[in-house]
């Protein structure tokens, strides 16, 4: 007997679109997947009666609609009457600190959760308490691998090493596609630091504003997650330490386009951490490093010697590297960890394990 699984999705932006088109191309004959919901912030395309939307023609309905979003109370609402006809998930693609702030309500009202949103894993503890104890409480399943290293196996591994019995002692690495290819560039290019960050933006390797990658803070977010998954609780952002790399004396700057213009200022900075480092046969890196053992964990440049495997990497690959009392010799983990297709893909992944366990 064929099994039919609701999935709800919020945000059809780049990743989002990029899960329809793949969540459409799906050849299972064990489960159905009846699309019953794609809406972003302002519009949506709502199933009549909990019928299957059409993902063939979704992309020109979705533009052509006229019904709005729907509230917080309205979602939840439509989503508890889907749980008593199948089994539900929401898939939220988005980066709603709204809707985030709501998986506990979701949860607890029987709908599982999908999502590479990190906003829900990286805010206060209370949050990330909320979330997983109303999953424990109501069996509604909640996975998040996209939210560290898209589609790469992270948190699944972590989870896997703890749960057969094994203790995460260190975790370092670069888990930022657009820093992993800046500070690459730093030694296969030849060019200076600001000529490689503009680049990257013209390439779609960092955000509109490049400020949003340069400050550490997404780094950050994912750092933390992997810290409380590995056994230290830190209770919010604040308590991590960030180091930006964005100067002083640029924070003023209005906009993305005037702190491109003022940043070959300070090219030689860069450069000095560079001539430094060689100095001792190493080269330098944005890394993030988690003791879980000594409860510290940073994000920031690091030196590292040329023969380790941070250090000859290339492109915007992911890396990271997990210490345990098995794992002495770390366990390492690479590739694409940016993009819509691999991010999609890990989003993809969780929703068909969720629906396989519900």
């Amino acid at each position: 007997m064929v099994k039919t699984v609701n999935i709800a999705i919020i945000g059809p932006g780049l990743v989002g679109s990029e899960f329809i088109n793949q969540l459409a191309n799906i050849k299972s004959t064990a489960i159905k997947y009846n699309s019953i919901l794609i809406s972003s912030s302002k519009k949506a395309l709502i199933s009549q009666e909990y019928k299957p939307l059409n993902l063939s023609s979704w992309s020109e309905d979705f533009k052509n609609t006229e019904t709005g979003a729907l509230s917080s109370s309205e979602l939840l609402s439509f989503l508890t009457k889907s749980v008593s006809l199948h089994p539900t998930i929401l898939v939220d693609n988005s980066s709603s600190v709204e809707l985030s702030d709501n998986y506990p309500k979701i949860l607890e009202a029987g709908v599982s959760i999908a999502t590479p949103n990190k906003k829900a894993f990286s805010g206060d503890i209370s949050l990330w308490n909320a979330i997983f104890g109303a999953s424990a409480t109501k069996g509604s399943l909640v996975y998040h691998e996209a939210t560290v290293g898209a589609g790469l196996p992270v948190i699944s591994t972590i989870k896997d090493l703890i749960a057969t019995g094994d203790e995460i002692e260190e975790i370092e690495g670069i888990f930022s596609g657009s820093l992993s290819y800046i500070f690459n560039e730093l030694y296969s290019s030849g060019k200076k630091y600001s000529e490689i960050v503009t680049i990257a933006k013209s390439l779609g390797y960092t955000e509109p504003d490049p400020r949003d990658d340069l400050n550490g803070q997404d780094f950050a977010r994912k750092v933390l997650i992997l810290s409380r998954l590995s056994g230290f609780e830190i209770k919010s952002l604040a308590d991590l330490k960030v180091d930006s790399l964005i100067p002083a004396d640029l924070e003023d700057a209005k906009s993305g386009s005037e702190f491109l213009v003022r940043l070959p200022n300070y090219d030689q900075d860069i450069e000095s951490l560079k001539e430094a480092a060689a100095k001792e046969g190493k080269v330098v890196k944005y890394t993030g490093k988690i003791d879980i053992k000594n409860k510290t964990a940073s994000v920031g440049i690091q030196k590292y010697d040329k023969a380790h495997p941070f250090a000859n990497m290339s492109g915007s690959d992911n890396v990271i590297s997990i210490k345990t009392k098995r794992y002495t010799n770390p366990l390492i983990i690479q590739g694409a960890g940016a993009g819509a297709a691999v991010t999609a893909a890990g989003v993809l992944a969780d929703t068909i394990k969720i629906a396989e366990r519900s």
